[in-house]
C-alpha cells in the first residue's frame, strides 16, 4: 500500500491494539488516512495489548455479552464502523488471536497487517474471536496457512515476544500519564488503552505518547509539527482509487475519511463502482472481479 514515496521512514508509530477492541477497529479510517498522506514515510508497527486471557476476565468486571452488544451499538452509531451488534452467546478471550498476530510478525511479517485486520472484520462481524475456527479464517483471509500458524502460536518465542509486547503497554511512557483519562487500569498499575500511539522521529528519537482513541486531527497536528518538510500525498480523487489503492475490502466510513468527504458522499461513490458485504447498518466494499 505504497503511495510511492521512494523515502525512508521518517517517523516510526508504535500501535497499541487488539483485535477485540472496537475502538481500535473505530481507529482504522485515521490510520489508513494516515498511510495514504504520508506512505512509506511512516514505519508501522503493531503491539498487541492483550484485553482479557480468558472470557472470565470481561465477567469478573461485570462486561457481559448484553452490556457488550450495547457498547457496540453505541460505538457503532457515534463512530461509523460496521458492526454486528447482537448479542453475543459468551465473551470471548482476546490474547490467542494477539498471540496469532505476534507469530506472523515473527515468521510472516508481511502478513501481520493483514491479519489483524481479518481478525478485527471477523470479530465484529460476529464471529467470537478464541474460536480456533475465527483465527483459522483470519489466517486463511490473510495468505496464511491456518496449520503452519498454530505451530508457530506454540513456539515458546512467540510466547515470550507476546508477553513482552503486553508489559511494554502496560508500561506508559510518562507523557502518556500526563492525559491519564485516556489510559486503563490494571492489577499492576495503568495500560495503554487501544489505540494508543508512541510516534518517534527518526532524526533524532524524540517520542511522543497518544494515548487512547483520538479524533484525526490530533495526529494531523502531531505530524505537521513533528516533521514539517514530509511530503503529504493529495486526497484520493475517488472511492475506486481508495479501494485500488488498499486492496482489500473497506468499509464506508474508512473511504470516506481517506477520500476526506462526507459518509453519504462515500457511500454514494461506492454504490456506483463496488459490491457490499453488509455488516450491521454498513458494510465492507470491494471492486468487482476482473
Amino acid at each position: 500500500m505504497s503511495t510511492g514515496h521512494a523515502s525512508s521512514p521518517e517517523v516510526c508509530i508504535t500501535e497499541f491494539t487488539d483485535p477485540g477492541c472496537p475502538w481500535a477497529y473505530s481507529a482504522e479510517p485515521f490510520r489508513r488516512r494516515l498511510e495514504w498522506l504520508y506512505g512509506d514515510q511512516i514505519d508501522w508497527r503493531i503491539c498487541v495489548v492483550g484485553l482479557s486471557e480468558t472470557p472470565e476476565d470481561y465477567l469478573a468486571k461485570g462486561f457481559t455479552p448484553e452490556k457488550q452488544a450495547g457498547a457496540f451499538t453505541r460505538i457503532a452509531k457515534d463512530h461509523g464502523m460496521p458492526i454486528d451488534t447482537a448479542e453475543r452467546p459468551r465473551m470471548a478471550a482476546t490474547v490467542p488471536a494477539c498471540r496469532a498476530i505476534v507469530a506472523s510478525r515473527l515468521h510472516a511479517p508481511q502478513h501481520e497487517r493483514m491479519l489483524l485486520r481479518r481478525l478485527h472484520v471477523r470479530t465484529f462481524s460476529g464471529e467470537l474471536l478464541d474460536e480456533p475456527d475465527t483465527i483459522a479464517g483470519a489466517a486463511r483471509d490473510a495468505g496464511l496457512e491456518p496449520s503452519e500458524l498454530d505451530a508457530w502460536c506454540a513456539e515458546e518465542e512467540v510466547d515470550a515476544l507476546l508477553r513482552e509486547d503486553m508489559e511494554r503497554a502496560r508500561r506508559p511512557i510518562p507523557a502518556a500519564r500526563v492525559l491519564d483519562d485516556k489510559l486503563a487500569n490494571w492489577s499492576g498499575g495503568r495500560r495503554y488503552t487501544c489505540p494508543s500511539y508512541e510516534v518517534v522521529r527518526a532524526s533524532d528519537g524524540v517520542r511522543i505518547a497518544v494515548p487512547g482513541f483520538q479524533p484525526f486531527n490530533v495526529y494531523d497536528v502531531l505530524l505537521a509539527n513533528l516533521v514539517p518538510d514530509v511530503e503529504r500525498r493529495e486526497p484520493a480523487a475517488s472511492a475506486q482509487e481508495v479501494l485500488e489503492w488498499t486492496g482489500t475490502p473497506l468499509a464506508t466510513k474508512e473511504v470516506a475519511v481517506v477520500r476526506d468527504i462526507e459518509f453519504e458522499r462515500a457511500r454514494e461513490e461506492l454504490g456506483h463502482v463496488a459490491n457490499e458485504c453488509h455488516v450491521g447498518f454498513d458494510g465492507f466494499w470491494s471492486l468487482p472481479r476482473a
